[in-house]
């Protein structure tokens, strides 16, 4: 009971401390004659909503993970938010009506649909913590890419839609305060009625059962709870992330330790970190403005906050399995079936140039009409044929780096690491020279690579926990260019561009860019094909075969961060191919280095070919950024290679 009444007092202090920079916040310079105006109409609802919100996500994060035994879980991580935030999207672009008629509603259909897809994919393995977060990871990759090319088609809503979506605070009345009151308050009476079996979830299945609890029943009634704060809070003010997570780690930080305790000191948590950063961004902000989204802001938590707990997860044995390559057998005739891939890209690109779309319906382009339409089709073809070769030959040198089949530069961050460093360039030397441009995004993604395989090396992370290491600096990354993005100006248009991955304005320059890179870049990997097979097999067995594994691993990724970099300044950081390219080799049965290599550039530049001409062709007259496209359908392709690992292992 003291450790109970001393977590609480230490918790009420941090709150009285919250409120007092709030209070400083809040005496920011105003427009004279307008003090009590601004106060009670748009300050002090701000503070209210920025503590409210931050225990609703607190309390729904202690939840989450109670009843998931996962620390890691949040709505962040879950994809809770993101399939709210995406269903609330879609509501605006295509059915204003709904959200007129119930926010919420719409906004905790999305969630709901995405926990239950989180559920659906980690059922047959108990609801492993390392297997339910990558689904949720993967949902929000694609919910997020979905979102964001809605947004992007919604030319006149672009930046309001996108900083609405990053979780800005900023407030004119009292109905949203309000709202989140009166949600939290609901769900705090509803986790008061579950407390009792919440104490007994933190059993195994079989001692809770023992004791008359119906495990079905109380995870859906807490899970239902969970994803209802979450839902009302994304409705209400956007995507918040990482709050969830935070707030029950710190609560076990400062010395929670019972289910009870974790649940009543996360909302209190939430709150004063949400209003921590709240404040934060408006006292660094300029007049009014603030800094940035104050989501954009909490999502800077998430990175090194997953970093620093990812020991503490503990798989199943079954998990370790989790991202297993799939059984293939050696194909006997490779050269036969890489001419066939040659030839097969080939022909998609003479489809590509000749076939379109026009208001009178669709049509075989030749003789005049071909040549007319050649200057424009031609070099977006050839750049995203020549960013897709690069890109899938950064994923299959990252896979037999880390042994780890569903490793690639946009899982693992790279291509975000990429976009940090080209952000960087933009604020401080700006757009004058493209070299420049390019060094930075090689620059961005070689460190966020070094990184990875220094967590691979070092820290005895599986291929698992790689993947959740890959995906928090890549959360990490997004969340710095959100914050830019948020800002405003013209590096915020290019970062935005850039993110959709947007061919329609390349050029001959930009074509000739991507196609020498690509030769320069990918010819000398042929050099290296010894290395390709035996990297695989461990540091251990390198050594033993007389392979330096250090000083191999460093080259391949110079290579990787640098074909990363070229591709992703083409076609954005969110395109995927670099994961499905290799794995496809692979199905093909293309097991050796150089030929799983060959076959996977040969497929990527066939599949980001394919996915610029249905970009274009798909809902004409409008263009779907190609980026985003290969995103919609890597995504989903991420979300059937973990379903297809459940059901090869049960």
């Amino acid at each position: 009971m003291a450790d109970t009444r001393g977590n609480l007092l230490w918790a009420a202090l941090g709150l009285l401390a919250a409120l007092a920079i709030a209070a400083v916040a809040v005496t920011r310079p105003s427009i004279p004659g307008f003090d009590d105006i601004l106060l009670w109409h748009a300050t002090l609802p701000r503070a209210a909503t920025a503590l409210l919100a931050g225990a609703a996500l607190g309390l729904s994060g202690a939840l989450l993970q109670r009843v998931l035994r996962n620390p890691i879980a949040d709505p962040s991580t879950l994809g809770i938010a993101s399939g709210a935030q995406l269903a609330l999207t879609l509501a605006i672009a295509f059915a204003p009506a709904l959200v007129e008629a119930s926010r919420e509603g719409v906004a905790l259909a999305g969630g709901a649909g995405a926990a239950l897809l989180v559920l659906a994919l980690s059922w047959r393995r108990g609801l492993d913590p390392v297997t339910v977060v990558l689904a949720g990871m993967m949902i929000s990759l694609t919910a997020g890419a979905l979102s964001a090319a809605l947004i992007l088609a919604k030319g006149e809503y672009v930046m309001s839609l996108f900083i609405w979506g990053a979780g800005a605070l900023n407030q004119q009345n009292w109905d949203t305060a309000t709202t989140i009151a009166i949600r939290l308050g609901l769900g705090a009476l509803a986790t008061l009625f579950l407390m009792r079996p919440l104490a007994i979830l933190g059993l195994d299945d079989a001692g809770a059962r023992s004791l008359g609890i119906g495990l079905l029943a109380t995870r859906v009634a807490v899970m239902a709870v969970a994803v209802w704060l979450a839902a009302t809070v994304t409705a209400e003010v956007g995507l918040i992330g990482f709050i969830g997570l935070a707030a029950p780690a710190f609560a076990r930080l400062a010395g929670a330790r019972t289910s009870r305790q974790i649940i009543v000191m996360a909302p209190i948590i939430g709150a004063i970190v949400l209003s921590l950063a709240d404040s934060a961004v408006q006292l660094a902000g300029s007049g009014f403005a603030d800094l940035a989204p104050t989501g954009a802001a909490t999502a800077l938590l998430g990175g090194p906050l997953l970093l620093y707990l990812l020991p503490r997860v503990h798989g199943t044995d079954r998990a370790r399995h989790t991202v297993r390559a799939p059984n293939t057998a050696k194909r006997q005739h490779p050269g036969r079936a890489l001419a066939a891939l040659a030839i097969g890209c080939a022909a998609l690109g003479l489809v590509a140039l000749a076939a379109g779309r026009s208001f009178d319906g669709w049509y075989i382009a030749t003789g005049t009409l071909f040549g007319e339409l050649l200057p424009f089709r031609g070099p977006r073809l050839i750049a995203a044929g020549a960013a897709g070769a690069m890109l899938a030959a950064a994923g299959t040198l990252m896979q037999r780096m880390t042994g780890n089949p569903m490793a690639s530069p946009e899982v693992l961050g790279v291509s975000a690491g990429g976009g940090v460093g080209l952000a960087i360039v933009l604020l401080t030397v700006g757009m004058s020279n493209p070299l420049y441009l390019l060094g930075g995004m090689a620059a961005g993604s070689i460190c966020v690579l070094l990184a990875m395989l220094a967590i691979s090396a070092r820290s005895g992370f599986g291929p698992e926990r790689l993947l959740l290491a890959g995906i928090a600096m890549g959360s990490l990354c997004m969340a710095i260019l959100a914050t830019v993005l948020a800002s405003g100006g013209i590096a915020a248009y290019l970062l935005l561009v850039w993110m959709s991955g947007s061919t329609n304005r390349v050029g001959p320059f930009e074509a000739w860019t991507a196609s020498i890179s690509a030769l320069a870049l990918i010819v000398p990997l042929f050099a290296f094909s010894r290395w390709l097979d035996i990297l695989p097999l461990g540091a251990d067995v390198s050594r033993g075969i007389g392979v330096p594994a250090r000083r191999a691993r460093v080259i391949l990724a110079l290579f990787a961060a640098a074909l990363t970099a070229m591709a992703s300044f083409v076609v954005g950081p969110l395109s995927l191919i670099g994961l499905i390219g290799p794995h496809l080799a692979r199905l093909l049965g293309f097991t050796r280095g150089i030929g799983q290599l060959t076959a996977a550039v040969l497929i990527g530049a066939s599949l980001l070919i394919l996915a610029d001409w249905l970009s274009r062709v798909v809902v004409f007259p409008y263009q779907v950024p190609v980026g985003l496209f290969a995103a919609l359908i890597g995504g989903p392709y991420l979300i059937w290679l973990l379903r297809r690992g459940d059901q090869q292992h049960d």
